[in-house]
């Protein structure tokens, strides 16, 4: 269900960016490009809480209760508003220095958008690697060991 990878994690961050506003049709892609515990069985009530909010168009309650659902090690750091531009700023260690931190800021002139963008980043950096840590060996040796004839060896 989670497709997380570079390429679709850059194209969904493109469209967010090019975004003018939230769709019900734009959150379903969302989800369901960047999710893994949507819907989630253990947490049905969170699940249903984000289903309403997003029915009833609460773009930015939907985005900061998908970010509690899906990632509920990451925190709203700040939210600010300048210069036309809301900026989002999510952090997993919120009580640390801004200097001490590596947190994920984002910016857009919607606010949902803006916190949906630091979302889908969050989702990326969060995403398990899924490379091995033993590196692979091929199997077909034949192509490295070829046979050789020697005549001649004394």
């Amino acid at each position: 269900m989670s497709v997380l990878s570079q390429n679709s994690s850059t194209d969904l961050g493109d469209r967010l960016r090019d975004a003018y506003a939230v769709t019900a049709e734009f959150m379903a892609d969302i989800i369901s490009q960047t999710c893994r515990r949507f819907p989630s069985v253990g947490q049905n009530g969170k699940s249903a809480r984000v289903e309403r909010l997003i029915q009833s168009g609460a773009w930015t309650d939907a985005a900061i209760a998908l970010l509690d659902l899906e990632l509920p090690q990451w925190q709203v750091r700040r939210l600010v508003y300048d210069e036309g531009e809301w900026h989002c700023a999510l952090s997993r260690e919120r009580e640390l220095p801004d200097w001490l931190d590596q947190s994920i800021e984002t910016r857009h002139s919607d606010l949902a958008l803006a916190i949906l963008s630091a979302f889908v980043e969050a989702q990326r950096i969060s995403a398990p690697d899924s490379r091995t840590s033993v590196p692979t060996v091929r199997r077909d040796t034949r192509s490295l060991y070829e046979p050789l004839f020697v005549d001649n060896i004394g």
